[in-house]
């Protein structure tokens, strides 16, 4: 969360997918962080899709696509 939350703030972030069944107190900086640059944010996965479509064995309560 805190390095998606230095992309968007950097102008780096293209797009941010956070998972639907993070804790809302982790993942509400960065959406407010990219509520306030313009970035758009994804929803509609869980925490395990997002992980598995990075190519991780564990879960992401979020996912950053940089330029």
């Amino acid at each position: 969360i805190k390095q998606s939350i230095k992309a968007v703030e950097k102008g780096s972030a293209v797009i941010v997918y956070i998972a639907d069944n993070a804790d809302g107190r982790l993942v509400s900086p960065l959406q407010q962080a990219c509520d306030s640059h313009d970035v758009a944010v994804v929803t509609g996965h869980s925490m395990e899709e997002l992980g598995k479509a990075c190519g991780i064995d564990v879960s992401a309560a979020a996912v950053t696509i940089l330029e």
